[in-house]
């Protein structure tokens, strides 16, 4: 069975394979398709096919150095065979994308079994942070824990009342920051409100400004250490949230956020509304950070835990019926 067929089998077993396959429609046009338009002119895995490629990984927003290691290991698995077709080209395609992601094992998120689990999320202004926050408190209430958010997103206007209605809607207590002051002085609120009152989980929602990034790791650094001492191991996850639909732009945020302290994973939001699904990649090749959520979708099931096999069906569904 070839490597799309399996991907494929394994893709309909899944509960959420339509969220997946309605999330990556623009990212599957960017790419599965123009891959499939690529058929009617296929004479190999040559200079033009591959350079034609890099075309399309670019466009679908993989970054250069990714797609041409992509391009280097699809040659090298291609150049092994006397003769190849489309359908074997895509193959190999698909799985050595695969490869490139997998190359870096994703480590687990990590649970603090004796007491609260403290998650920072960082983001600039508009990536989706405190949408996000209330999207996980959903998720983490299916699962039956109690959460507690902190706003302590205290320079951007708007951003503490924002979290504390997702709260109301949600049932989820909010440990407020006072507007322009000290975001550390609200994550030690919110780690000893946790610790009192038994929260499994305390999402706290931080400042994400870039313009000074002294400042950012000043503060960052401060965050990280206030909460340790509060709770042990704390935080004991740091993600950063990234709005998808800025591609590029987003992995030099990400590079920024990751000099700057400790990340442990990465969520993209807005995946359904850009063409560029490609950032997947890139983010892990350049970063070496698991994506550990995606959004594709404005309601909160829409939130979905990253499955690399969806993932790379969706963006090439069709590309396994060409022989």
């Amino acid at each position: 069975m070839s490597f799309l067929s399996k991907l494929k089998e394994i893709f309909n077993k899944k509960e959420d394979k339509a969220v997946y396959l309605s999330g990556f429609k623009k990212a599957k046009q960017t790419f599965g398709d123009q891959l499939s338009q690529m058929e009617y002119e296929f004479k190999g895995v040559d200079d033009d096919f591959l350079e034609q490629l890099t075309i399309i990984l670019l466009e679908s927003d993989v970054g250069i150095s990714t797609a041409d290691l992509i391009c280097e290991k699809l040659k090298e698995k291609c150049d092994a065979y006397p003769s190849i077709t489309f359908h074997w080209a895509m193959n190999f395609l698909i799985e050595t994308m695969k490869e490139v992601y997998e190359e870096y094992p994703d480590e687990p998120i990590v649970y603090n079994e004796e007491g609260t689990t403290v998650i920072l999320l960082e983001g600039v202004n508009g990536s989706g942070k405190t949408t996000t926050a209330a999207k996980l408190a959903h998720m983490y209430q299916q699962q039956g824990k109690t959460v507690a958010f902190v706003a302590a997103d205290t320079f951007r206007a708007g951003a503490i009342e924002q979290l504390a209605k997702w709260g109301e809607r949600l049932n989820v207590p909010c440990i407020k920051g006072r507007e322009n002051g000290d975001p550390s002085a609200a994550i030690v609120d919110g780690c000893r409100y946790a610790k009192e009152n038994n929260i499994d989980i305390l999402l706290c929602d931080t400042a994400g400004r870039l313009q000074n990034k002294a400042n950012l790791m000043n503060e960052l650094a401060k965050m990280n250490r206030v909460s340790a001492r509060e709770i042990e191991g704390a935080p004991h996850n740091t993600w950063l949230v990234l709005d998808a639909t800025t591609g590029q732009n987003g992995l030099s945020q990400a590079e920024v956020f990751a000099e700057s302290t400790t990340l442990s994973g990465i969520i993209l939001t807005k995946m359904d509304g850009t063409a560029k699904g490609g950032i997947v990649l890139a983010i892990k090749n350049k970063l070496h950070l698991p994506v550990y959520f995606i959004g594709l979708g404005e309601q909160p099931d829409d939130f979905r835990p990253f499955d690399l096999d969806g993932y790379l069906y969706s963006i090439s569904e069709g590309l396994d019926t060409h022989e």
